[in-house]
């Protein structure tokens, strides 16, 4: 049996030698995982760990001296103050987002009954949240066996209200009436293919089919532009995620198809991370 407080002061010290950024605060989420306590109890209360949550513990922080990110160990993140469950085959919700969940909530603020639709729902982080914070009518549209069933529990998890469509994004328009929604987002794959190799080594644990946007990185702005802008009813409005430098890019994608207004939202990295236009 050993200390709690040395546990997590051991962790604390492999991760930072790792080179994991902010080893204190995958420490403590480590030991949260574990015992179940919190900062406070872990500075004043002499707790003592029995074998088997030693051993569980260990197991935890070699995942994550491995790479594995901290999310897919813990099992579920937070995203705008709602719980997802995450693990290997869907995409980490990550802050960045919240710029196009943001953007698309000031859109829906003054369209009650609004019609959404999300594609490549991933987790279903986005339309969790709509579903929540609106009181539009949310469609979630994914392809991928491993993700379907993290996007389902986490509808039930939040007790949503969201209608899920298992399918391909390049091959399901035909399943959505011509000027059905008011609003279209999606957060695709956007990654160079010959940029995912480089990435940093937590990401190489996300599926490469949620990162990888084709040789240029447009190829799903590419299809969901051309295929679904006929999808949205005349003054509804489409808006993308955005990696670095892609906004010139879809901008003119989205211009071909009579998008007016086309604008962008920043991050916290002053990047521009949303392009949104309305239809005319």
């Amino acid at each position: 049996m050993v200390a709690v407080k040395f546990l997590y002061n051991k962790a604390k010290e492999e991760l930072d030698k790792a080179g994991i950024s902010d080893p204190a605060f995958n420490s403590m989420c480590l030991i949260e995982k574990v015992f179940n306590i919190n900062k406070i109890q872990l500075n004043t209360e002499n707790l003592i760990a029995d074998d088997k949550q030693g051993a569980y513990f260990v197991t935890l922080l070699g995942r994550r001296l491995s790479g594995e990110p901290l999310q897919y160990i813990l099992g579920e993140w937070d995203f705008y103050g709602y719980k997802f469950k995450v693990g290997k085959g869907v995409l980490i919700p990550r802050d960045d987002t919240e710029v196009l969940l943001r953007l698309s909530l000031d859109f829906l603020k003054d369209k009650p009954k609004a019609k959404v639709l999300d594609l490549c729902s991933g987790s279903g982080a986005l339309a969790v949240v709509i579903s929540k914070e609106t009181d539009a009518d949310v469609t979630a549209l994914e392809k991928e066996a491993e993700a379907l069933p993290y996007l389902c529990e986490n509808i039930s998890l939040n007790n949503a209200d969201i209608n899920v469509i298992a399918g391909d994004v390049f091959n399901c328009s035909d399943e959505f009436e011509d000027g059905e929604f008011d609003l279209i987002i999606s957060n695709p794959p956007y990654i160079k293919t010959d940029e995912i190799e480089t990435l940093q080594k937590e990401i190489s644990f996300e599926p490469k089919v949620a990162l990888d946007g084709g040789a240029d990185g447009l190829k799903f702005y590419r299809a969901i532009t051309e295929d679904y802008t006929s999808k949205l009813k005349h003054g509804g409005m489409m808006a993308f995620e955005l990696g670095e430098g892609q906004f010139e890019d879809v901008k003119k994608l989205m211009e071909t198809k009579n998008y007016m207004n086309i604008d962008y939202k920043l991050d916290l990295g002053n990047i521009r991370r949303v392009v949104y236009g309305t239809l005319i």
